[in-house]
């Protein structure tokens, strides 16, 4: 999420610093249903995704639908989200579905102890799981009240941090394990948004893979359309439906005379059930 939260210049450094992206990674099973027969089936979508740090106004959403753009991600809470959502109700949820857009949601939770800059809400080794826990509810309660309905997916934004430092890392994997604890127990699947090289790296290749997200979106901004070619972890990981790829940021584009600056993103993934 290029100025979402950061400036690009400043997400990259982070990122850089963080360091290279690994190669491969611990295996995983695709996160396409739970146990529990009482789930919905997940709505995927597999095409051109865009994210903007304010979904944008229902008119340009209707100027956007061009044919390239078939979903987009929205922001639908937590203490770190960047922008204001003037236009993001329920109403427009309903209204840009019926345009036949799919949506992501995205939430800003609280961010590493150890992540450069300050934020509204940061967790502590301390405070982790309990904030997990907490943030997942509000994540749910936002998504649901959006028109979000039980088996969509929360994607749960995660900012670059340098994962080689130990007790850091161990605190931001208690965080996203109780957050999605949370998730599937208010019947919400769980995504992840981070850098290959730190925060996306960390829950790809933690050993444990308990109560980790089945839905990993990936930020690599190497401009390449995919989600197979240039991904860094093991080719059984993250299959069956369960990837996105931020490939590009700080697109400003003009449609029908709709400008809207956006992070580019090819999708293989869950998206919101709101129908």
């Amino acid at each position: 999420m290029a100025e979402h939260r950061q400036s690009k210049k400043r997400r990259y450094l982070t990122w850089t610093v963080a360091g290279a992206a690994v190669l491969a990674g611990a295996g995983i099973a695709a996160q396409t249903s739970m146990a529990a027969t009482a789930w919905p089936a997940q709505k995927t979508f597999t095409g051109h995704a865009f994210d903007t740090c304010a979904a944008p106004s229902l008119n340009a959403m209707k100027a956007w639908h061009t044919g390239f753009y078939g979903a987009a991600a929205v922001y639908v809470g937590g203490k770190n989200r960047g922008c204001a959502q003037p236009n993001l109700t329920a109403s427009w949820v309903k209204s840009v579905s019926s345009l036949g857009y799919r949506l992501i949601p995205i939430y800003v939770g609280a961010q590493p102890p150890c992540q450069s800059g300050s934020n509204p809400e940061k967790l502590t080794a301390s405070t982790a799981a309990s904030l997990g826990t907490s943030d997942a509810s509000d994540a749910v309660a936002k998504a649901s009240a959006l028109g979000m309905k039980a088996g969509s997916p929360v994607y749960l934004d995660m900012e670059p941090y340098d994962i080689t430092d130990k007790s850091c890392n161990n605190a931001v994997l208690t965080y996203v394990r109780a957050f999605d604890k949370q998730l599937h127990a208010k019947t919400y699947r769980a995504g992840f948004y981070g850098f290959t090289s730190s925060s996306a790296k960390a829950v790809a290749t933690a050993t444990d893979r308990t109560d980790l997200p089945g839905n990993l979106w990936y930020a690599l901004w190497d401009k390449k359309y995919t989600t197979t070619t240039d991904w860094p972890w093991g080719s059984g990981q993250y299959t069956n439906h369960s990837r996105g790829h931020q490939y590009m940021v700080n697109s400003k584009e003009t449609r029908n005379g709709y400008t809207i600056t956006v992070d580019r993103d090819a999708w293989d993934g869950p998206v919101a059930i709101t129908g």
